[in-house]
């Protein structure tokens, strides 16, 4: 593998540049021992398991595999329980049988898990009546409750969020390598909403047909297909706590190369992906598969240098551009993008994320999605990417696998009045499950056509 470039590159380099969203810590002497603790300590993904990743995302980028990236807005270590995470990651597996059987294709399961406990936030205060605290930016920094003392970021927290995803990728490894992504029992991930869901019939017929084509390959082959009773299983969460990813970023001698071993797949969101700032900077030394968050602000001038920075080699695998435009920006926004990228040569994999360009605000304060519009976001961008001769290769979905009321619409027809039923986000409303699997039968149909 041809050496990766990190000329001019420390895993500290980003600190002697201007850097977005970093909260400030009272006490440095504290911080730093916080951070030597967890340098200390073992990562919590491997080298071998993100040079799969990456080999996974390049065989999307030639358009032979799908990804599906998707999980809670921001984890809360409360929700680091069995239950919460054997029903996210049966959603996205339920998710994942929809797509490999319309499109025909493997899919790489990415979860947005095991460590998206930090969150951009667009004011650095947060004003209850007249009183200012620093606002809240997940668990990973400091607590929701709205005191001084629980608003200070607190670097013992980086310590508790390190724990937290390590115990949350190991139980999701258990699962995966005891066999619960056998695809020869993929009723065991049924979720509630096979019961009463327009759409059970569609996703029974297809468990259906895959268990009883599995059953006639083994009976008259007489071949075990052992390897189709696991699944491969990445994590990923936004890359902005630098302190954080850095701690755990090493050399490894036997590859020539840096690693960021937070994660497998860490995104560098629009509010960070200055060319001149610590995010950039950080990101351009480690060999990790990277994201970049696209919205409406992207130039192609912007983009392109961005990719000129982050992969100076063109390495195949190496960037995922996830595009979020809103519903009817699509078209106008995502086609001079896509040209630059193909004038370019650039080998990227692009993905839609549906999801942020569609958040509104109701009459009583709530934030909310409409099913319509990710839709509808979802339909216009692979016909852009058609008009294009390109094509989209995955789709990145803030969802719980929970029967929450955060998003209106979908099959049981949620409504304004229904949010209040089963509101838990802690930050952007999610897709339950139903309107999750509503979401992959779409995916399946409109990229199969």
């Amino acid at each position: 593998m041809k050496p990766f470039p990190v000329t001019g590159w420390r895993p500290d380099s980003w600190r002697g540049r201007e850097t977005a969203q970093q909260p400030e810590y009272g006490e440095p002497g504290a911080l730093e021992a916080a951070l030597r603790e967890l340098a200390a300590l073992p990562p919590i993904v491997t080298s071998w398991e993100v040079e799969s990743l990456r080999g996974s995302i390049a065989a999307a980028q030639r358009g032979e595999a799908f990804v599906l990236q998707g999980g809670d807005c921001a984890e809360t270590f409360q929700e680091c329980s069995s239950d919460i995470i054997v029903a996210r990651l049966k959603v996205l597996l339920q998710m994942s049988l929809v797509l490999s059987y319309g499109l025909r294709k493997p899919i790489v399961r990415i979860g947005r898990m095991a460590g998206q406990y930090a969150k951009p936030r667009s004011q650095p205060l947060e004003s209850r009546k007249e009183v200012s605290l620093p606002s809240f930016r997940g668990d990973l920094v400091n607590r929701e409750s709205f005191t001084s003392g629980d608003r200070e970021p607190d670097p013992q927290l980086l310590l508790r969020g390190y724990e937290r995803a390590a115990l949350t990728l190991n139980f999701v490894r258990s699962l995966v390598d005891g066999g619960f992504a056998d695809l020869h029992h993929p009723e065991n991930w049924n979720l509630d909403w096979v019961g009463h869901s327009p759409q059970s019939e569609a996703y029974e017929a297809i468990v259906d047909r895959i268990r009883r084509s599995l059953d006639f390959i083994e009976h008259s082959t007489g071949r075990d297909l052992s390897r189709l009773r696991r699944t491969h299983f990445y994590t990923s969460h936004e890359g902005l706590l630098l302190h954080y990813e850095q701690a755990q970023t090493r050399l490894l001698a036997h590859r020539g190369l840096w690693y960021n071993l937070t994660t497998h797949f860490p995104w560098i969101g629009m509010r960070t992906a200055q060319l001149d700032g610590g995010h950039v900077e950080f990101f351009r030394g480690v060999a990790n598969p990277i994201g970049i968050k696209i919205g409406p602000a992207m130039t192609p001038e912007w983009l392109l240098e961005l990719l000129r920075v982050l992969n100076p080699d063109n390495r195949a695998g190496r960037i995922t551009l996830i595009h979020r435009m809103g519903s009817g920006r699509v078209g106008e926004l995502l086609p001079p993008l896509i040209e630059a990228v193909r004038r370019e040569g650039a080998r990227v994999l692009w993905m839609c994320d549906p999801m942020h360009g569609n958040i509104e605000t109701t009459a009583n304060g709530r934030k909310t999605r409409r099913l319509e519009r990710i839709e509808e976001e979802l339909a216009q961008a692979f016909d852009a990417h058609a008009e294009a001769g390109t094509w989209l290769g995955g789709a990145h979905l803030e969802l719980t696998g929970e029967n929450v009321t955060e998003c209106v619409g979908g099959a049981r027809g949620l409504d304004e009045a229904d949010l209040d039923k089963s509101y838990r986000t802690q930050v952007d409303p999610r897709l339950n499950y139903e309107q999750a699997m509503e979401l992959a039968m779409l995916i399946s149909q409109k990229a199969a056509s």
